[in-house]
């Protein structure tokens, strides 16, 4: 019986590297499953309450305005919103409870409810609706998706994936998503109608630590259906799981004066 030689044994171990770092490249190579990424995007993204203090620019029109208001959240289904400034519109609020919002505007000292094809008008007139501002509800729940491949936003490597609506009543009916792979954020959003039209671009970034979540502080939304259009968000002040009163999540809440 013939031994290996040093040369050949040497060559057999060199071959088992290869081929075992060759799988591990190719196992980090493979995408998660689409499931697996909305539910971790949906960790990320959702949570039990929030409170944050948020600067919003609009810019269009030849314009530029500036609000600042301070907003909360809790659970996937009510949200509120304060405004700061400017001055014209301090204290002007809205609150979402299920499926239903309120605005409560101070200039007539009078609360006013939304429904229906309002609830996807721009609020104050920016690029985003009252939906998209006030919403929290996990992908997972009104989308099927699928990963197509791999891509990259702004130099980082991203998932690619394709969203569909189970639902008509979905306020954006396909979602083309770039994910990024360190912190399964979704880092772009081309959001489509039923029809295939491309109704906005959404981008995040600026993302940052809190506790186990990552979460982006800084957006940018552009309404197709608008020229030279864009609405930037900027999260000033962040924390979850803080401790909201009942009473911020109640009607009375609107025409509470401090």
């Amino acid at each position: 019986m013939q031994r290996p030689t040093p040369t050949s044994t040497l060559s057999a171990i060199a071959a088992a590297l290869a081929l075992t770092t060759a799988l591990v490249m190719q196992a980090a190579a493979e995408p998660p499953s689409a499931r697996e990424l909305l539910k971790r995007m949906d960790a990320n993204l959702t949570f039990e309450t929030r409170k944050a203090r948020v600067k919003m620019t609009v810019e269009g029109k030849g314009r530029t305005r500036v609000y600042e208001m301070v907003s909360f959240g809790r659970g996937q289904d009510d949200a509120a919103v304060e405004y700061l400034e400017p001055r014209r519109d301090k204290g002007t609020k809205m609150l979402k409870l299920g499926d239903e919002l309120w605005i409560y505007l101070p200039a007539i000292e009078r609360v006013q409810k939304i429904s229906g094809h309002m609830l996807r008008q721009g609020m104050m007139g920016s690029d985003v609706s009252y939906e998209d501002m006030m919403a929290s509800r996990e992908l997972e729940k009104d989308y099927r998706a699928s990963v197509t491949g791999s891509g990259s936003h702004e130099g980082r490597d991203c998932w690619l994936l394709e969203l569909k609506a189970t639902k008509k009543s979905v306020s954006y009916q396909r979602r083309k998503t770039w994910v990024d792979k360190e912190t399964l954020i979704p880092v772009k959003q081309e959001l489509y109608a039923l029809s295939g039209k491309l109704l906005k671009t959404w981008t995040m970034s600026r993302v940052k630590l809190f506790g186990e979540r990552r979460f982006p502080t800084h957006m940018v939304i552009r309404d197709h259906t608008k020229k030279g259009s864009s609405t930037t968000i900027e999260m000033t002040e962040l924390v979850f799981g803080i401790r909201l009163e009942d009473e911020v999540f109640a009607r009375r809440w609107l025409e509470r004066r401090h």
